[in-house]
């Protein structure tokens, strides 16, 4: 783990190592800096309150997350003593959607999912991104194909240039669950259940046995499609 290294335009210079380059950005960014959580592990969150206490932690509540991801986010503010920043989709963009085209409209075309994830991700997350400069991401190219070519630290020109970070882009699975057994660190149950990624619940199915980890979201698409539009640049809703 973390034996990348790189030096980027925000002025990082170091070995690439998780805890080396998110105490780097914490300190670099200091209130203007927010640690994305998306409830698939804690992994980030552990490392960052360990560096900052009142590191800032922000999700996205589509309206359609699984009830154990409700608490999941219960027994990480718990745990770790922190407040989580949230951002909802707006109410009037949800409604035309779903008087226009229906509640099920995101099966129907892709289009017509990125439309949906376009509203209920997208949009909420420009709106908590606006006044930082950088973000942390758990991003990590063992995911998915259309994460492959991602990089320790970004510049994110879909949101004014602020940097992306992104501490794990080289953990491998085993790397994530080792962590979060070492560290005994609370997780969200759908693991146990044969989750391997974790979304809105719609868009979620367990894994079987020999499919990729990502296998269970958006199951009847191509994988080079497998993404809501919050780490592809250029992603047209």
């Amino acid at each position: 783990m973390g034996s990348e290294k790189e030096m980027d335009n925000f002025g990082y210079v170091g070995d690439g190592d998780a805890r080396d380059v998110l105490a780097w950005a914490l300190k670099r960014f200091g209130r203007r800096i927010a640690v994305a959580c998306s409830f698939q592990h804690a992994v980030l969150i552990d490392m960052a309150v360990k560096i900052d206490p009142d590191v800032r932690v922000f999700s996205i509540d589509t309206g359609r997350l699984p009830e154990e991801t409700y608490e999941c986010a219960r027994d990480f503010e718990e745990y770790f003593g922190i407040k989580i920043e949230w951002y909802f989709p707006r109410k009037e963009d949800v409604e035309k959607l779903m008087s226009d085209k229906g509640p099920l409209s995101f099966r129907e075309s892709l289009e017509n999912r990125r439309e949906c994830c376009g509203i209920r991700k997208v949009e909420p997350l420009n709106r908590a991104l606006a006044d930082l400069a950088a973000w942390v991401t758990g991003v990590r190219r063992a995911q998915n194909p259309t994460r492959s070519e991602s990089k320790l630290i970004e510049i994110d020109d879909e949101h004014g240039g602020i940097a992306k970070i992104n501490p794990l882009v080289d953990w491998s699975d085993e790397d994530v669950r080792a962590y979060v057994k070492e560290h005994r660190l609370p997780y969200n149950s759908l693991f146990e259940k044969g989750y391997t990624s974790i979304g809105c619940a719609p868009c979620t199915r367990p894994v079987e046995e020999g499919e990729d980890a990502r296998a269970g979201r958006w199951w009847w698409e191509h994988p080079d499609h497998k993404e809501c539009g919050l780490h592809i640049r250029n992603w047209q809703i």
